[in-house]
């Protein structure tokens, strides 16, 4: 999945904000659905605004089961 870093303040962690776009089954119209992920970033390489793609890993803690695979586009 690819999505946004929204917060980078924990050690080998960021929060991911990953955005899709899902018909309404009643209305037809699009809406905009959010998800946040933590990830795991081990070399603390992530900033605030990048886009980076995460992938699905075993659960490192009670809430992090995602790894931060590469940086797509760093922040300006």
């Amino acid at each position: 999945m690819v999505g946004t870093v929204v917060s980078d303040k924990m050690d080998k962690s960021a929060v991911v904000l990953v955005e899709k776009l899902v018909k309404h089954r009643l209305y037809k119209k699009y809406i905009r659905r959010r998800t946040r992920f933590m990830a795991h970033d081990e070399q603390n390489a992530c900033s605030v605004g990048d886009r980076v793609l995460i992938t699905a890993s075993r659960p490192l803690s009670r809430r992090k089961q995602w790894r931060v695979s590469k940086i797509i586009e760093k922040a300006v």
